[in-house]
């Protein structure tokens, strides 16, 4: 998309990573208080590019434009309301949290790979890049966890939204994590460093499974929200799904992909314990082809429902991975394997 003849004064570059595979999901949430979340950030990328021009040679002062939708509009800062943000609530409630410099006119565009609503947490990865990005305006630096919470903020304070906390720490610190939210929504993050030998094994095993269509289950999500909320942080099905992000943890610092596979089985399984619908018939069919192919892991990403993606973990050999994927794309036109490859880093900017 052009943006006319002038030269811009500065262009800014931003990337974060999706998240898949995120075992203890539901546990960073303000009704399970406290929780630990084991997670693996993958390209592709989401991408955020700022032009910065003098404020007096641009008809609006700031031009949207993202690019996965083909839209481009003009976005007046200064409201500070729910209802002005209509078009895409996220990156408009974002910008206006940044508060731009007055002297500044900008042309921000937005990209993903990533299919919307793939459940990899890629609304965060964007709010985190967007953020990352408009940071550079000012004069001070926000470390990644700043950025995170901020972009946590945006979503739960001016959006008003459901959120947890790993989606946006994922897209800030990249690489394989172990996430301790000691009390909501305050975490910590720690990177799990592994050989590269280890590393290589694991990204051949991942293989991420898109089911066609965009992630919709929010009507169930509040009925298991409102379930757990009534029993409260130490509700069984939380400390379920805790204990399976520490196995995960634990098996990939010993590269023992059979207990890994095992956990992302078992948090399945608790997810679909929280409610049979966050388990979908097209998740059930990808899981059963996958299971008589070779696969020795499957998560459900994200909180589960209709739509949305499935990490699977295959065995040893290649050629067996690919007779899978090829298996499941067979099953339904609307399956499609996206290629991932792991992330060492986590938000990158640069001019």
């Amino acid at each position: 998309m052009s943006t006319g003849q002038a030269k811009p004064l500065r262009v800014i570059n931003s990337v974060a990573p999706i998240r898949i595979c995120d075992n203890g999901g539901w546990t960073d949430t303000w009704f399970s208080g406290h929780g630990e979340i084991f997670n693996i950030g993958v390209y592709p990328y989401v991408e955020v590019q700022i032009k910065v021009f003098p404020v007096g040679e641009r008809q609006h002062r700031i031009i949207l434009f993202a690019e996965n939708f083909g839209d481009v509009y003009p976005i007046a800062p200064g409201h500070n309301d729910r209802s002005a943000w209509d078009r895409h609530p996220l990156l408009e409630a974002a910008i206006e949290y940044m508060r731009i410099p007055d002297d500044m006119a900008l042309h921000i565009t937005v990209y993903s790979e990533v299919p919307a609503g793939c459940s990899t947490g890629t609304s965060a990865s964007i709010t985190v890049a967007l953020i990352g990005a408009l940071d550079r305006l000012t004069p001070g630096t926000m470390t990644p966890h700043e950025v995170a919470y901020a972009a946590h903020r945006v979503e739960t304070e001016m959006l008003g939204l459901q959120s947890g906390i790993q989606d946006q720490l994922c897209a800030a610190y990249g690489g394989v994590s172990f996430i301790e939210m000691f009390q909501y929504p305050y975490a910590t993050v720690s990177s799990i460093q592994v050989p590269n030998s280890v590393w290589w094994e694991l990204e051949r095993r991942l293989v991420l499974v898109f089911v066609g269509k965009a992630h919709q289950s929010s009507a169930v999500h509040e009925q298991v929200i409102k379930r757990l909320e009534a029993g409260g942080p130490e509700h069984q099905a939380l400390d379920k799904l805790r204990k399976t992000a520490e196995m995960a943890r634990d098996a990939v610092y010993a590269g023992d992909w059979t207990t890994l596979g095992r956990s992302m089985i078992i948090n399945t399984e608790a997810q679909g314990e929280l409610h049979p619908a966050l388990i979908s018939a097209d998740a059930h069919r990808i899981i059963e082809v996958a299971q008589a192919n070779g696969a020795i892991g499957w998560k459900v990403n994200g909180a589960g429902g209709d739509g949305g993606s499935i990490t699977l973990l295959c065995g040893p050999t290649s050629s067996e991975k690919r007779q899978m994927i090829q298996a499941i794309e067979r099953a339904n036109p609307m399956y499609k394997s996206l290629p991932i490859y792991l992330s060492r880093f986590g938000l990158r900017i640069w001019e």
